[in-house]
């Protein structure tokens, strides 16, 4: 969890949502992203799904016949994943997906959905929340008091 906070922090100086995330297989990181909406203008640029994609990507380099799924992989991230998110977790096979911050507005893990374990999908994966909380919290505090301090023409604390 603290590499992912590690690419929160790089998200939150590049002035994007400081949420960070990364994949980890056989005890290895093999693939590390942050949110970049803002910078690549992509809605969908959410930390999860780069790292996501960077992991198949990776895991296919090593056998033509790997499809890219994420079994037997485990994605940290900062921010309890949205439903964008947790339906590519489960579309990716991901094995387990281990969060910090929950989010009672989108969190599609506990706070409003539990999609990655919903019976009625073809795949399930374990959750953990609530892993270093209190340090990506942190992190979001800061960067939104400073968007509102922004948006009110105050300078930044």
């Amino acid at each position: 969890m603290r590499e992912a906070i590690k690419q929160a922090v790089t998200a939150l100086e590049k002035g994007e949502v400081p949420v960070g995330a990364v994949v980890v297989y056989k005890n290895k990181i093999i693939a590390r992203g942050h949110n970049q909406m803002e910078t690549l203008h992509d809605p969908t640029a959410h930390a999860e799904m780069i790292a996501m994609t960077s992991a198949s990507e990776r895991l296919s380099e090593d056998s033509e016949k790997h499809r890219g799924s994420l079994e037997g992989c485990t994605l940290y991230v900062t921010m309890e994943p949205c439903p964008m998110c947790a339906g590519a977790l489960v579309m990716t096979k991901c094995s387990s997906v281990v969060f910090g911050a929950r989010d009672l507005k989108a969190g599609a893990c506990e706070s409003l959905y539990r999609i990655p374990q919903d019976e009625r999908l073809n795949h399930r994966l374990s959750v953990l929340g609530g892993v270093m909380e209190e340090d990506s919290k942190t992190l979001l505090r800061e960067f939104f008091l400073e968007l509102r301090q922004k948006s009110k023409g105050l300078k930044p604390l």
